[in-house]
């Protein structure tokens, strides 16, 4: 039951193509955007689509998978956990921000999983 006290799982489509950064000593890290739409029917009978923003972030191998296969549009499923931050922006003033950290990532799509097959 330890492993289920931070886990998130999302099923979603890249908002941006994913930013790159790598670091002096070789490690790397990605970040993008994901959505993800949740559906229901209103008291009119009409269905409403809500979409919800995600901040996702990947460290070492995950993203260079992230960095390889990705693309915005892509449609996913990760496995991370939250985590949340503060920092002072350039206004002076502190920013909060919470980020799902990405432990695993599933290509979904059929193109995605042609691409894949070919690499």
């Amino acid at each position: 039951m330890n492993s289920l006290k931070n886990s998130v799982r999302l099923i979603g489509n890249l908002g941006v193509n994913p930013d790159i950064k790598s670091f002096e000593k070789g490690n790397k890290v990605a970040r993008f955007t994901l959505a993800t739409n949740d559906s229901y029917t209103d008291k009119d009978g009409k269905k409403v689509t809500e979409t919800q923003w995600h901040t996702m972030v990947a460290w070492g191998k995950t993203a260079d998978i992230v960095e390889e296969f990705l693309t915005k549009g892509s449609e996913v499923a990760i496995e991370g956990k939250l985590t949340s931050r503060s920092y002072e922006g350039k206004d002076g003033e502190k920013k909060y921000i919470t980020e799902v950290v990405i432990h695993e990532v599933l290509l979904l799509g059929k193109k995605v999983a042609q691409e894949v097959q070919m690499s």
